[in-house]
């Protein structure tokens, strides 16, 4: 399975990689230092180093199991998709995502999830995401999974001064197909460090598992009296501040 190593100490910030994926994806060219449905990938500078943010595609990933039409997928090569076509608009992925990267198209007539498609389109014909190929300090590196934890840990051990001895991405939700290494800690570069290691998906099945149906069914109710109402709590958050933009226009 093909991995991406993003190396938070070698990065200089210079954003060649959001230039070169927004090429690749027919985006907007032009910078941001939070992901949208316009931006799969953003570099946000954070005390003295430059983070750069994408979908994790994780290896369980918690939106391919929360979809209840199968507008998500994990592809032989390491990437999670999502099929337009298919999706209904629930937004279960945006809600459930533990890392918080499905965008929604909020200003479209026919809206979609965006987010980054770890460059299904050039990998399969066996070439390099689109950010790595553009990446010329060895800060975001293309490769097997297993090879590029190697090379993590040689990084680790032959320059023990500049990073934390940890792989992030390794093990968090049962490991993700992007993995980091970072002087500074994962929780300050913005990266959540309280997932749990064990696959969501796999959470969630154990413990309905040894739930009664009819608890199941008012849970159900429950949650979706929850969401809805955190939902229509977002729209009027992300109207309000359109309002404002447009005030300001």
């Amino acid at each position: 399975m093909k991995s991406l190593l993003i190396d938070v100490t070698k990065c200089v910030g210079c954003g060649e990689c959001a230039r070169a994926c927004a090429v690749a994806n027919n985006l907007p060219n032009e910078e941001s230092l939070e992901l949208s449905a316009t931006h799969y990938t953003v570099i946000k500078p954070i005390k003295d180093v430059y983070v750069r943010r994408l979908c994790m595609h994780c290896n369980s990933p918690t939106c391919v199991s929360v979809c209840p039409v199968g507008a998500f997928t994990k592809k032989e090569t390491g990437a999670v998709l999502y099929d337009e076509n298919k999706c209904l608009g629930c937004r279960y992925c945006m809600q459930a995502c533990p890392f918080e990267v499905p965008r929604y198209e909020w200003n479209s007539l026919t809206p979609r999830i965006q987010k980054c498609i770890f460059c299904y389109h050039r990998v399969v014909e066996g070439k390099q995401t689109a950010c790595a190929e553009a990446c010329q300090f060895g800060a975001t590196v293309f490769g097997e999974r297993n090879d590029l934890i190697a090379e993590a840990h040689k990084r680790i051990k032959e320059n023990p001064n500049d990073y934390i001895d940890y792989i992030y991405g390794l093990e968090e939700v049962g490991g993700t197909s992007v993995l980091y290494i970072s002087k500074v800690p994962f929780a300050e570069l913005g990266l959540p460090t309280g997932v749990p290691k064990q696959p969501i998906p796999e959470l969630s099945w154990m413990v309905l598992s040894q739930i009664p149906k009819y608890v199941v069914a008012a849970g159900a109710v429950l949650f979706g009296l929850h969401w809805i109402t955190s939902r229509r709590q977002e729209v009027a958050r992300f109207e309000e501040e359109e309002r404002k933009k447009n005030d300001a226009i």
